[in-house]
């Protein structure tokens, strides 16, 4: 009597566990390399008019935007790092570009197979290492190439050597492959996919037939690329401007090693009056060139799920794995703490739980993310993240003890595009950052890394500055207001959260101490 009652139970209890699987809803994360905000329609700005992402703008209307979503590092590999182990720099040990993440810390694709997902990662990846915890992975080697790019692809031998070698643009593979990869899915199980393309990281070469757009249209420009003498300080310009041709790669030709008219006219516009004009008008339309491949290249995957019957259960999200400067600042490529840089677009779809034409200013980082779709996915943020979830926003609740304040730090100094070495916090009405001016490794640890025999001035140390920022009264950053006696009490304030929170994150200069030197040197200037 008892083995005829158990059976039943028992093959109700599977059936039953399975139905509850299917319910789980699909995640696809999507990340463009060098994606900022203010190149996408949805997110307003100057760039707005240009219809340079109806596809994006159209998921964004259809779901959440949010307009405060930061990255904790705006640099390729530390980005990422932190989206993968929803940990902060230090606690994950990725600081900059060179450093590698452990297989162990792949959390996310951890944690969500624990929860019954196929896990996949297609695209540009920039962690080193194996992506080996992913069930299904075809990777770009290191930041990998524009045209006819190679892939390591698991299934095809070990790793390095398992390269495949594709024909076509790379965003236009990458999106036929995760669209293979849909197609040829476990369908007994939910899937979570990691869409990331190389596009528009710098260098824009796009797919020839964007030629002609953005050919005839005048591109407008930022007021900071020609005028700001308020902006910055001696960290950012030197004394009396004498770092003005030093720090920041430039779109004019006010750089002396790095700017565009250099790279792309071979000093060709050196001297012209119209120098920074032209350079801001051809950087700007090979990176749009590129971000419109994306957006083309999103429209065939949205259609892929709308015609299979995914789009429902599926939760999108799109992002960059940081800002980029648009020539805001005179400044190109990203890794400063100015907004343009240090935020992140975020959009987010899933109709069974966000509610349409949703905008919210919650004040989230890239350490959040994991946390987020692990709940999505039925689980719980485990202790080991730094970062939570933000799934009450999602269901149009509010969310508890939530941050006030989000922690920023840059830690190469100089290298590549002569950006100083800084830390600060950003709230939502102000911005307080320090320029401590000065690389983490000492001098003799420089040669056993790939840049340093590449480029010039690594070892300089340059100016210890603070720089403070009234965003709710200056959004595009051009008045230092470091030293304006009525902000006194803030920066009191803001120095304090900063304190508290290199202190919580794991994120102070222990280990550091000639770095620790310089704080607490300038620490009260």
């Amino acid at each position: 009597m008892c083995k005829r009652i158990f059976v039943p139970l028992l093959l109700f209890f599977f059936s039953f566990l399975a139905a509850a699987q299917k319910e789980k809803p699909n995640i696809i994360y999507i990340m463009s390399d060098d994606h900022t905000s203010q190149a996408i329609g949805a997110y307003g700005g100057r760039l707005s008019e240009l219809n340079l992402t109806p596809n994006l703008d159209k998921l964004a209307e259809q779901g959440i935007r949010f307009e405060n979503a930061f990255c904790t590092n705006s640099i390729c590999t530390p980005s990422r790092a932190s989206i993968i182990t929803g940990q902060y720099p230090q606690t994950n040990g990725v600081l900059d570009l060179d450093q590698e993440l452990d297989v162990d810390k792949q959390y996310l694709p951890i944690e969500l197979k624990k929860l019954g997902y196929s896990t996949a990662i297609i695209g540009k990846w920039h962690l080193k290492k194996e992506p080996a915890n992913f069930d299904y992975y075809k990777v770009l080697p290191g930041q990998g190439k524009y045209f006819n790019p190679s892939f390591y692809e698991k299934g095809k031998g070990e790793w390095h050597k398992n390269e495949v070698k594709t024909t076509g643009h790379s965003t236009d593979v990458i999106t036929d492959a995760s669209i293979d990869y849909l197609k040829n899915r476990d369908t007994s199980k939910p899937f979570f996919l990691l869409h990331h393309y190389k596009a528009p990281h710098d260098m824009f070469e796009y797919p020839p037939r964007y030629e002609e757009f953005l050919a005839d249209t005048e591109i407008p420009e930022p007021s900071s690329l020609y005028y700001q003498p308020n902006w910055g300080s001696e960290g950012t310009r030197g004394k009396n401007d004498s770092l003005i041709n030093y720090i920041g790669t430039s779109v004019s030709d006010r750089h002396m090693y790095r700017n565009y008219n250099k790279f792309f006219h071979e000093d060709s516009l050196k001297g012209r009056s119209n120098s920074a004009h032209v350079a801001y008008q051809d950087y700007l339309k090979r990176y749009l060139r590129c971000v419109k491949g994306v957006d083309d290249n999103l429209g065939r995957l949205f259609d892929y799920l709308k015609s299979e019957g995914l789009w429902e259960n599926t939760v999108i999200i799109y992002t960059g794995d940081q800002g980029m400067m648009l020539g805001e600042h005179d400044l190109q490529d990203k890794r400063w703490m100015y907004d343009e840089s240090m935020r992140m677009p975020y959009i987010m779809h899933y109709p069974k739980m966000i509610q349409p034409e949703s905008v919210t200013d919650l004040l989230i980082n890239n350490t959040d993310y994991a946390p987020t779709m692990i709940e999505l996915a039925g689980g719980k943020t485990p202790d080991y993240m730094q970062g939570k979830s933000f799934i009450n926003t999602l269901q149009g609740k509010e969310e508890t003890d939530w941050r006030t304040s989000t922690y920023y730090r840059y830690w190469m100094h100089i290298i590549h595009h002569y950006v100083p070495a800084h830390f600060g916090v950003r709230t939502k009405d102000y911005k307080l950052m320090f320029y401590y001016g000065k690389h983490y490794l000492p001098e003799s640890e420089f040669g056993k890394h790939y840049w340093a025999k590449s480029y010039f001035g690594i070892e300089r140390e340059t100016p210890h500055t603070w720089e403070f920022y009234d965003l709710k009264n200056d959004p595009e950053e051009l008045h230092n207001l470091y030293n304006n006696p009525r902000y006194k009490e803030i920066i009191a304030q803001l120095k304090e959260e900063l304190k508290q929170q290199r202190e919580a994150l794991n994120e102070t200069d222990e280990s550091y101490p000639e770095i620790q030197a310089i704080v607490d040197k300038h620490w009260n200037d």
